[in-house]
């Protein structure tokens, strides 16, 4: 099923977005599934998807990088909610990070009650041995705020890719992290 998708974002922001990263990086490197395409997957029994953009602010960033134990990119945020009808099915965040030199973007989709239902790669422009296999992502799910996600503690490493595993480590508990101010505590 197609989605309905709503956003406070303009199209062309998101397009103009799309085509600087698209031109910033070298032959080779690869976009593998559209935004679109990535909500579709993440929630094929939703009636629509609304997007919603925040701009942190300041006290909002020191919680979510002390939730995390991580740094933020950026202040400005997308939270899309899964609904059918007026039920909220989940949460998905898209975090986009370097990861030695290249960016990578991946899917992080929640649970309505905001635990890890699935990771989905969208965008990986390192070398393709360097890519999180989708094997080693299934190890997020379940995984909720309280889960501590230590990489070669709680989170098994990639041979060979050790930056893939801490962004992507990361990444996950960004979004754990901004679920719990933005949704849990609204902000």
């Amino acid at each position: 099923m197609a989605l309905a998708w709503r956003s406070d974002f303009p199209a062309a922001a998101a397009v103009a977005c799309a085509l600087a990263l698209a031109s910033a990086t070298p032959a080779g490197a690869g976009l593998l599934m559209s935004q679109q395409e990535a909500l579709d997957w993440a929630f094929p029994e939703a009636e629509h998807v609304e997007s919603r953009s925040f701009v942190l602010t300041d006290d909002q960033v020191q919680r979510v990088e002390a939730l995390s134990r991580t740094k933020l990119e950026t202040k400005l945020v997308r939270l899309f909610t899964a609904l059918r009808g007026d039920q909220v099915l989940g949460y998905a965040f898209i975090d986009q990070h370097i990861v030695r030199t290249l960016p990578e973007a991946f899917l992080v989709v929640l649970t309505a009650d905001g635990s890890v239902e699935r990771l989905r790669v969208l965008a990986f422009y390192e070398p393709p041995e360097y890519m999180p296999p989708e094997r080693w992502l299934h190890q997020f799910e379940g995984k909720d705020g309280a889960a501590p996600l230590r990489l070669q503690r709680d989170v098994h490493g990639i041979a060979g890719s050790t930056l893939s595993s801490q962004a992507v480590t990361g990444g996950v508990r960004r979004a754990l992290a901004l679920h719990q101010i933005l949704v849990r505590q609204g902000g």
